[in-house]
């Protein structure tokens, strides 16, 4: 088996102009694409835009500096290192196993059911439904919250509430969902990807100022609380940092990249992780070196002066989040076009398709929207969606998964220590998808007896 998988992964993909091979997930990847795949358009660029916004998010590294906090220097440096080079390195194994066995996978559950038959196609739907709704749940919070803060720039006595800005963003994301696949988002997602630089680059600047005009004497870097809070605090961290490097649509993203697609994916995830590496690391360690384990679960909510550039950061986040929340809703609503639009209705009748569409479309937003205002707890949804969601999917399936299909290097010096390393990034990241999960139920529990529902944050 491993030989012959061997020889299909040095097959030259100029072979895949062959119109009879078998495509797996057809209708999923014209909704993806908007075309067959064999006329995919996207460059390693567009990739690279796609990737940055899925993981780049202001709600994914903007937890960082508390995640850090609660970790402490050693701990905090090393874990958020560690799941950089992991999740990088995991991300090259998805892409490696485009046509791993001479089929089209263009989604990550017929990639899974390929390699683990059908309960790998059912095990990677519920995590990638679990990653995609908590996802963007804890997204449209952030949204929320940094429109508010923008409103409160201009109108402090203003009488809006953060669920008025929860539900203006879910209506214009339910906007954006008209649109009819991934690529058309190409040039949003480039913009979004701008955003994530600007939201980085602002940020930074801002927390490095009011570091330096800080009493730095008044800044402590001790872990607060008692024992047992301390070791909450430190599970709830990792699903925070797990969170960070959530990305549960490479293989979708790669269904839109043109001929070589490996190749072009390598690069794509490579730059988007060059991205990744600047904003993430510089924020992380700068907002924790500033505050100090004071630093808020949102790290604008720290930044005090000047006013105004916490409003262009808060603006630039909300740009970045209309991006990446479409991305998460794909795979939702894929689902829905397989399954209730025939092929019939799609060419004929196109106001039923968009009234349909506009259905579905309406009752998913509704509902993240409903969760998001009602219990708004940020850094909670993040962790216990990159603990049960995408820690599964981003650290642990890539590796497993790398040696399920034969892929592990033949060479006798290279096989062992890549075959070691894979099984130590999934016992791992098992292991830290379990404590992550502890730690933000225990902080859900505590937060919903705290607040009551709908509370203005």
């Amino acid at each position: 088996m491993a030989a012959e998988n061997s020889e299909n992964s040095i097959r030259d993909e100029d072979q895949e102009t062959n119109p009879q091979e078998p495509l797996q997930g057809t209708d999923e990847t014209r909704y993806f694409n908007g075309h067959e795949e064999d006329e995919a358009r996207g460059t390693w660029r567009h990739a690279a835009f796609h990737v940055a916004t899925t993981i780049a998010t202001p709600a994914a590294y903007a937890p960082l500096p508390f995640a850090v906090a609660s970790l402490g220097w050693p701990l905090g440096v090393s874990s958020l290192v560690g799941g950089t080079i992991a999740t990088w390195y995991s991300s090259l194994l998805i892409a490696s196993l485009w046509r791993w066995d001479g089929n089209k996978h263009t989604t990550y559950r017929h990639l899974a059911r390929s390699i683990y038959g059908s309960w790998g196609y059912w095990s990677v739907a519920f995590f990638q439904q679990v990653a995609s709704l908590g996802n963007n749940i804890a997204i449209q919070i952030a949204a929320g919250t940094s429109l508010k803060a923008v409103y409160k720039y201009y109108h402090p006595n203003g009488t809006l509430t953060l669920q008025h800005f929860i539900i203006f963003f879910g209506a214009f994301e339910l906007f954006l969902s008209q649109l009819p696949n991934i690529h058309s988002l190409r040039w949003i997602n480039a913009m979004c990807t701008l955003s994530t630089i600007g939201f980085a680059a602002t940020t930074i600047g801002v927390t490095i100022y009011n570091g330096r005009t800080m009493d730095r004497n008044s800044v402590s870097y001790s872990l607060q609380g008692s024992s047992s809070a301390k070791v909450f605090k430190a599970f709830n961290a990792l699903g925070a940092i797990a969170f960070s490097f959530g990305d549960a649509m490479l293989p979708e993203i790669q269904s839109t990249v043109r001929k070589p697609v490996r190749k072009n994916m390598y690069k794509g995830v490579s730059a988007a992780y060059t991205v990744i590496v600047l904003s993430y690391w510089q924020l992380a360690f700068c907002g924790y070196w500033a505050f100090g384990s004071e630093v808020e679960p949102y790290i604008v909510a720290s930044l005090t002066t000047p006013r105004w550039t916490t409003v262009m950061a808060n603006l630039f986040a909300v740009i970045q989040i209309s991006g990446c929340y479409q991305i998460y809703c794909r795979p939702t609503y894929a689902y829905f076009e397989g399954k209730i639009l025939s092929k019939e209705l799609n060419s004929r009748l196109v106001i039923v398709q968009f009234l349909r569409r506009l259905f579905y479309t309406s009752i998913y937003m509704g509902l993240v929207t409903l969760v998001a205002s009602a219990m708004p707890f940020f850094g909670d949804f993040v962790s216990i969606c990159g603990a049960i969601g995408f820690t599964p999917l981003d650290f642990v399936f890539p590796v497993l998964a790398h040696i399920k299909a034969g892929r592990i290097p033949s060479n006798t010096k290279l096989r062992f220590p890549v075959l070691l390393l894979n099984i130590a990034i999934a016992i791992w990241f098992s292991i830290v998808a379990v404590l992550g999960c502890i730690g933000a139920v225990r902080f859900i529990i505590l937060d919903t007896n705290t607040y009551r529902f709908f509370h203005d944050m």
